[in-house]
């Protein structure tokens, strides 16, 4: 089973950034595409951004592109999501979760997937953007 631990979050001014980190263990991700999703109260869990297994493809919601950045650390068995420019929408729980993929499904599917059938959220983390 897939075990995340998700952390960076906290308070902060519009215009602010944060970096938040999530520390897979039990299994490496090395083969895993892995994605950052946003739980907001009252509206439906949302994919923010995904990478492929391999790196060399990534999606990112519109509301981020351009803001955020996802990232991963093989040796650390770590994803991360830089997030630059925040913006009051952006608050909410901040999950990750992966995946392994055959196929060719590009990397927005595969993140729509995960959010669908992923069944092993962690508590994540939460990110307040406020004056």
């Amino acid at each position: 089973q897939l075990h995340f631990v998700e952390s960076g979050g906290g308070l902060v001014q519009p215009g602010g950034s944060l970096r938040l980190s999530c520390v897979a263990s039990g299994f490496t991700l090395d083969y895993y595409t892995i994605g950052w999703f946003r739980q907001v109260p009252g509206k439906e869990r949302e994919g923010i951004s995904c990478m492929s297994a391999r790196g060399d493809s990534t999606h990112y919601a519109d509301s981020v592109k351009g803001r955020f950045t996802i990232d991963r650390d093989r040796a650390k068995n770590t994803v991360y999501l830089q997030m630059n420019s925040l913006k009051p929408e952006d608050a909410g729980v901040y999950y990750c979760a992966a995946a392994a993929f055959g196929g060719a499904q590009t990397v927005q599917t595969m993140c729509r997937i995960i959010n669908m059938d992923f069944g092993s959220w962690g508590q994540g983390t939460q990110v307040t953007v406020s004056s």
